[in-house]
């Protein structure tokens, strides 16, 4: 797999994009917590709760406010993924693939292990956050689908029914490569989703999310950026399913101000992932701000925390970190592994040729992200 030449970082550059990483990796598991308050509640009985506009502020779940699902534990062993193919690239091993199905593989260990496995050379840091060992609702095709070693490919993917938004969810950090040019992106997400998810549907609509948060990383319009994902889908077989819901969402801004119902007729309120990537894309385009753009994503009678997951990666890609709702970010699960795992990412996508090189064998930055 080859790359196009990444952008020229100077400081401006580097700082926005740093500032788009944050907020796309902490809207998403922002969107994801505020989704967790209304699981298995129906959009009347959220009124009936919390009054007429549904839930508009974390409510407790798993024990607490502000805890996230298995959509943002996933995504952040994505984005460790990522990092770690980088880092192996120096040595002449280059299969994106294959990195983020191994870091997918830890994130399977933690729904299964009581806490960290020091005996395992290869956990890096992020798998040693114990607040990661915590089974959160993941979809059961991600269990299954990672229950062995075995990576599936398109042409023999894993759960070929499986068709819900558990691929989707997690594929928000593919986009985060700024420097790949987007039929690259589309093509790594599809082929990470297929890993679990071998409906077409669900594996398409994980490259067009991806799609679609890339070009907001790059600076683009909402617009634009699903223009792009259409594009990508064209000449990919199985995509109208996904094409006609992304459609449906550009059509459904023009037909009248923003409510639950819309939403729903997109397809939130049930767990398929074309359903939710055109409820999160609408969301985003009408969201006044990013807690209304969010609020109008989780009101609803299906999986909340998926539309929520999806719509807070999209509008923090868009906006940056600081056009999120300070006080959701303040009691957000995990926020201090959510920012160092940004920071390090998009320290290695601008400056990785600082942090490591072919010959570095033993650096800090190799124990954080060991090449094994």
């Amino acid at each position: 797999m080859t790359t196009t030449a990444a952008a020229v970082w100077g400081r401006t550059e580097q700082q926005d994009f740093r500032s788009r990483v944050r907020g796309c990796l902490l809207g998403g598991a922002v969107g994801d917590a505020l989704g967790a308050g209304a699981a298995d509640r129906t959009l009347a009985e959220l009124r009936a709760a919390h009054g007429p506009e549904g839930l508009t502020e974390l409510a407790p779940a798993y024990g607490r406010r502000g805890a996230v699902t298995a959509a943002t534990q996933m995504s952040l062993f994505t984005v460790d993924g990522l990092i770690r193919a980088q880092v192996r690239r120096d040595t002449g091993h280059w299969h994106p693939p294959t990195d983020v199905h191994r870091a997918h593989l830890r994130w399977a260990a933690t729904q299964r292990d009581w806490g960290p496995d020091e005996r395992r050379t290869d956990l890096g840091w992020l798998a040693r956050e114990e607040w990661l060992y915590a089974r959160r609702d993941p979809a059961r095709a991600c269990l299954t689908g990672l229950g062995d070693a075995q990576l599936g490919t398109l042409d023999r993917p894993k759960n070929p029914q499986a068709a819900d938004s558990g691929a989707v969810v997690r594929s928000a950090p593919f986009g985060l490569l700024v420097g790949w040019e987007p039929q690259l992106v589309c093509q790594l997400a599809v082929e990470c989703a297929a890993q679990t998810h071998g409906d077409p549907a669900a594996y398409l609509a994980a490259g067009a999310f991806a799609v679609v948060v890339h070009g907001l990383a790059r600076g683009g319009s909402v617009d634009a950026a699903v223009a792009t994902a259409l594009a990508q889908l064209a000449a990919r077989p199985g995509h109208q399913r996904v094409t006609e819901a992304l459609e449906a969402a550009l059509d459904a801004v023009r037909q009248g101000a923003p409510d639950d119902e819309r939403v729903t007729a997109l397809g939130a309120a049930e767990d398929r992932a074309e359903g939710q990537l055109a409820a999160a894309v609408y969301c985003t385009l009408v969201g006044e701000d990013v807690r209304h753009g969010l609020r109008l994503a989780v009101n609803h009678d299906g999986p909340s925390a998926a539309t929520g997951a999806l719509t807070g990666a999209l509008l923090g890609a868009l906006h940056g970190e600081t056009a999120l709702p300070p006080a959701w970010v303040a009691e957000l699960e995990g926020r201090a592994t959510v920012l160092a795992l940004a920071d390090d990412f998009a320290m290695e996508m601008t400056q990785g040729a600082a942090l490591h090189g072919p010959a570095d064998l033993a650096s800090g930055w190799l124990t954080r992200y060991p090449r094994t």
